[in-house]
């Protein structure tokens, strides 16, 4: 995102963003992306609103105010925009930083880590209001160690582990190529007594288990249980993400 964004010259290839060659073009690309960094830099003694101006200045943005009234609107900070920003939670500050990073009406939208810290409800409504600019065809380009948050949102995801790419593809690509599909069974013991079993499909002993279980009769339940994100990117990179 570094490179892409011109904060860091690359050492080999070439940064691109709607055509432009961001290291050689970079005031023609500039204005087709915004950024939401991890952590929010936002002016905490002004109000949402002048932050929002101070930021539509530096945009170059003529008669910003119904625009800065739309963005306060898009992410549902409307009633606090006359609000000094010290006074949000952090939830309210990170949807500030998405309503300034598309000011502009940028056709990228780069997000580092934007649910990291956050409460479950405040990370819902980080990661809906990234939906709503996804399906208003923004593309939003992000970074994230949570695993489900890439499932839910990511038409393609990229794992990169020690500063290599080691597999991309749709999220459920990824889980088809690289997932091992397991089985969850209730059994019934000979003495009566009930446990859960896992068995891995890919597994020939396991599967050789299941069988035999279910020849003898043994099995009360039984369901499939997909491979997720977590355990693939661990399988493919030999680590946990943490």
């Amino acid at each position: 995102i570094k490179m892409l964004t011109g904060q860091l010259m690359p050492t080999a290839g070439t940064p691109m963003i709607g055509g432009y060659n961001m290291t050689r073009q970079a005031h023609k690309a500039s204005p087709l992306f915004g950024i939401v960094f991890e952590d929010p830099n936002v002016y905490e003694r002004l109000s949402a609103i002048e932050n929002l101006q101070f930021a539509a200045n530096l945009y170059g943005i003529p008669n910003a105010s119904a625009r800065i009234s739309q963005v306060l609107e898009q992410v549902g900070l409307t009633e606090r925009g006359k609000d000094a920003v010290k006074g949000y939670s952090t939830g309210m500050k990170q949807r500030l930083l998405v309503a300034r990073a598309t000011l502009h009406n940028p056709r990228v939208l780069f997000l580092d880590e934007p649910t990291r810290g956050l409460d479950p409800s405040s990370a819902a409504e980080v990661r809906q209001l990234i939906k709503d600019l996804a399906a208003g065809g923004t593309t939003a380009l992000l970074t994230t160690h949570y695993m489900e948050e890439a499932g839910e949102l990511c038409q393609c995801v990229c794992f990169v582990s020690e500063g290599k790419v080691i597999a991309q593809d749709t999220p459920q690509n990824l889980k088809i190529k690289y997932g091992e599909h397991s089985i969850t069974a209730l059994l019934r013991d000979d003495n009566g007594a009930t446990h859960e079993q896992k068995f891995s499909m890919g597994d020939p002993k396991d599967a050789e288990l299941f069988a035999a279980a279910l020849a003898a009769d043994r099995v009360i339940t039984a369901h499939t249980d997909e491979a997720t994100l977590e355990e693939v990117f661990i399988k493919l990179a030999g680590r946990s993400l943490l």
